[in-house]
């Protein structure tokens, strides 16, 4: 034995965290040929106020302690190798020393040599306070007394509690036992992980979520902080697993296995190193490939340790696409559009018609509770992922891919997915399209229900719901709204629409123009097409025509779209006929069967592309990016190559085109409808017919007028007044013929588009006709939100509505609703009383911020006589 300790004291020991040592009893007498001296029995005090005595080994299994070796003794198993106590009258503040020790593989044997512990006898000690004047390191207690437990002041943090209560005298404790193998040191184990969530989702640009959840951008670095019983030996080993899906494999790119490193890393693939090593306390970042498939992973850690492999789960994170890193695919490089198109949780979007463009404010509440794993389970319910899922789920790497899912699953019509649309003006059993506010009360609704359709949507609600998601999982996105846009259902470049000889448009055909449609552009690489048609791509989830057998739209890249590539990926087609399509008029008469070509129009399909500009609620013109200026020689050149890629053999010219009968001439006259006075719900609507005779000889015009009332995108809802005239036009001589509208006429039938459609059928005898038609949007009284506090996160704000009733009869059946990211968890649902003719409402309610900086608060106040009247205001809002 005065060998062996010898030995011991020459050796140059390593160094042991003293406090993962695994505590045992023993029997002095059992083993006769070794001395065992213990240590101070529990509750009395050391020999030394700070040191604490070493209990000698304890040996169990007699029949194999004595082989024939050098030293003459060995060991199979370890129960015990040390204990010690801390008197009562103590008050125990941590344990920061060392056991010195020797292994000897050779000979299963450890030594215990020495250890120190530090022990305070004041109570109210700060722990990390200038009175110490050192930082403490982690001490675990016995599982029993966790809230013993102190923290690790790796982690930057101060505990600065102190011990209020006599704690009574503890050993530190974990038993360990061994197995067969070479056996010295306890295995190796993890006993806490440190995710470092705050850092971690800053330096990701994450921290904006409202959940407490692990959230990370690929390609970039995140760090972790591991605790383990001791400190790692140099022929142990670490790995991790990171894996996404129902079905991980390291073929598909879904799971990934890679050594813990004490090097830098190589590749583009998953790795990881430790960057900063403190005995048991290792801190390891973590990297993922630029290329991951986004969602949801698990890692987990496989250690190995004295011949054994042992394996736990670390956790889960969320992995999302980064447009900060230049290696992924939506990175984008202008700090201020990244802010705009990622960052950015409410905006408007555009809506109206050519002479009436109006915007409508929405919410898109990427950050809001639960939206991200709203956002996430689209991709989980999308029938990709239901017919293969680890295919769908490998494929999430590509922001193409996930873009054209999405654009299927924000509609119902295949799929079960988000939203149902409804463009019947009949909303029965579902929410009118106008009365949302936002995204986040949708998405909501969906998972609530079972993931059953919303009701109901149109195309800004789809691409509003859309935009929410997109930027949700990191891909920029913005909203676009085409005015006057085709819905070409025969891939002919044209839309053919059509009236009677008494001006009746007639729901004939397939084709359409819509006042306006909404649509989305996603910011990504084409690694498909090549680097010229990457940027912005279309992306449409309202349901309109099948793509490869489902109700999904894009993504077409916009600059293929201006250079007519119409034979690229995907749906391009579609897309460029609603900015290019030519318009041809069709004049049909259900009395004999006959219809007849009236007239081709070039220029107004495709108008004021309009979005949000960056920064500012201002219009911005995208037009130019979409098309060349109209009758330009680029333009017609683009037109030709469009044509002839789909209709190789087909002549250029407009697609549906037919001679004009011969019998009849260019006409002589022309028209328009010209607004007189304001257009308000409520109010007679004026309008004025000009006539206009362009030559020198004098004219008899016969006038067959109506107005309907529609839904923007052109569906008839009923007629609401119509008027015949015949009209002399003296040489070059231009008349006004007036157009009268009362409030009784069209109350009934107006829906919340407030749009009428006035047409009227011209024709001067052996001539053709002049079909003249304008759509006219009636204004909504006025809705004002006013702010009446200063706005502070986490103190509440109250707010006024204030609305006047402007009919002569009452209103009844009053909603006010309000949302606004940043400013309302959920939203706000207020019954308003009804209203007599001519009466004013003032209507208070408290929001509570909970974020910082400008915030949208949205509303819509919605009655019997007025379906959705908006409103809108900014809040700044500081800490």
């Amino acid at each position: 034995m005065e060998n062996l300790h010898k030995w011991c004291e020459d050796s140059d020991p390593p160094l042991f965290r003293a406090n993962r040592i695994g505590v045992g009893s023993c029997s002095p007498g059992e083993f006769p040929h070794v001395n065992i001296s213990r240590g101070p029995s529990l509750g009395s005090r050391p020999s030394k106020d700070n040191d604490l005595r070493f209990t000698a080994l304890t040996l169990h299994d007699p029949e194999r302690c004595f082989p024939e070796t050098e030293t003459g003794i060995s060991m199979d198993k370890i129960k015990q190798i040390f204990y010690y106590s801390i008197p009562q009258d103590l008050h125990w503040a941590n344990v920061h020393g060392t056991i010195k020790h020797r292994v000897c593989t050779r000979h299963n044997l450890i030594i215990v040599k020495e250890m120190k512990s530090l022990l305070w006898k004041k109570m109210d000690l700060k722990l990390g306070s200038a009175e110490t004047k050192q930082p403490y390191k982690y001490c675990h207690i016995m599982e029993s007394k966790p809230h013993l437990n102190f923290p690790d002041s790796l982690c930057s943090k101060e505990f600065s509690k102190s011990i209020s209560q006599n704690i009574s005298p503890l050993p530190i404790i974990q038993t360990v036992s061994t197995s067969g193998s070479a056996f010295c040191l306890a295995a190796l184990e993890l006993h806490n992980v440190d995710w470092q969530v705050a850092n971690n989702r800053r330096a990701h640009h994450t921290g904006q979520f409202s959940t407490r959840e692990v959230i990370l951008r690929r390609g970039q670095i995140f760090k972790a902080l591991m605790l383990f019983n001791r400190a790692l030996d140099s022929e142990e080993g670490l790995n991790l697993t990171a894996e996404t899906g129902p079905n991980p494999s390291e073929s598909a790119r879904t799971k990934a296995t890679f050594p813990v490193s004490r090097g830098r890393r190589t590749g583009g693939s998953w790795a990881a190193e430790v960057v900063e090593n403190n005995g048991n306390a290792l801190t390891i970042a973590i990297y993922s490939p630029a290329s991951a498939p986004i969602g949801w992973y698990t890692l987990s850690l496989q250690i190995s340790s004295k011949g054994r492999v042992s394996s736990v789960k670390l956790g889960t994170f969320t992995l999302l696409f980064n447009p900060w890193l230049q290696e992924d695919d939506v990175f984008m490089s202008n700090q201020a559009e990244r802010q705009e198109y990622v960052e950015e949780d409410s905006g408007i979007i555009f809506v109206g018609s050519t002479n009436r463009i109006g915007m409508v404010g929405w919410n898109f509440g990427q950050y809001e509770e639960d939206i991200l794993n709203i956002s996430l389970s689209i991709l989980d319910k999308s029938l990709n992922f239901r017919r293969d899922p680890a295919t769908d789920v490998a494929r999430r790497n590509d922001p193409k891919y996930v873009g054209r899912v999405l654009s299927a699953m924000i509609n119902s019509n295949d799929d079960n997915g988000v939203i149902a649309g409804n463009w019947s003006g009949s909303y029965t059993g579902g929410l009118d399209p106008r009365n949302w506010n936002g995204s986040v009360e949708i998405l909501k609704e969906w998972k609530k229900s079972g993931f059953r359709p919303v009701r109901f949507g149109q195309c800004w609600v789809f691409a509003g719901t859309l935009n929410t998601v997109l930027r949700c999982l990191g891909i920029p996105s913005r909203v676009i709204t085409n005015f006057n846009s085709a819905h070409d259902t025969d891939r002919n470049l044209s839309v053919d629409v059509y009236y009677d000889p008494m001006g009746n448009p007639l729901d004939k055909g397939s084709d359409s123009v819509w006042n306006f449609h909404v649509w989305n552009e996603g910011w990504f690489v084409r690694t498909d097409l090549g680097p010229s048609y990457s940027g912005w791509q279309v992306l449409d989830a309202t349901p309109q025509e099948r793509s490869q057998g489902v109700f999904q739209c894009g993504p077409a890249s916009v600059t293929a779209i201006r250079e007519g590539d119409v034979d690229q990926n995907f749906d391009m087609p579609f897309i460029y006929a609603e900015v290019n399509a030519d318009r041809i008029t069709w004049i049909y008469n259900a009395s004999n069967g006959s219809q007849k070509q009236n007239s081709i129009d070039t220029r107004s399909v495709g108008r004021y592309i309009s979005t949000k500009a960056v920064g500012s609620y201002s219009r911005m013109d995208v037009t130019d990016k979409y098309k060349h200026p109209e009758d330009s020689k680029e333009e017609r050149q683009v037109q030709q190559k469009a044509l002839s890629k789909l209709k190789p053999n087909a002549s250029f010219g407009a697609t549906s085109a037919e001679d004009l009968p011969g019998e009849e001439r260019t006409p002589s006259i022309t028209g328009r409808f010209k607004v007189n006075g304001i257009l308000a719900v409520g109010q007679e609507v004026n309008l004025a017919l000009l006539l206009r005779n362009l030559t020198s000889d004098r004219k008899t015009v016969t006038v067959n007028m109506t107005a309907w009332t529609i839904i923007y995108n052109g569906t008839l809802v009923h007629e609401v007044w119509k008027d015949s005239a015949t009209v002399s036009l003296d040489p070059e001589e231009e008349v006004q013929h007036p157009v009268k509208i009362t409030y009784a006429q069209y109350d009934k039938y107006l829906k919340a588009d407030n749009m009428i459609r006035t047409t009227a059928i011209c024709k001067v005898s052996d001539e053709a006709e002049v079909v003249v038609e304008r759509d006219i949007i009636l204004d909504n009284p006025t809705l004002t939100l006013e702010v009446l506090d200063h706005a502070r996160v986490r103190k509440p704000v109250n707010v006024q509505m204030l609305f006047s009733n402007p009919l002569d009869e009452p209103v009844k059946d009053c909603v006010l609703m309000v949302e606004g990211s940043g400013l309302l968890r959920g939203n706000l649902k207020i019954e308003v009383p009804a209203l007599r003719p001519k009466e004013r409402s003032r209507v208070r309610f408290e929001i509570l911020p909970t974020r910082s900086g400008t915030k949208q608060l949205l509303a819509d106040f919605s009655c019997n006589k007025f379906p959705a009247i908006k409103a809108m205001l900014s809040i700044d809002v500081v800490e």
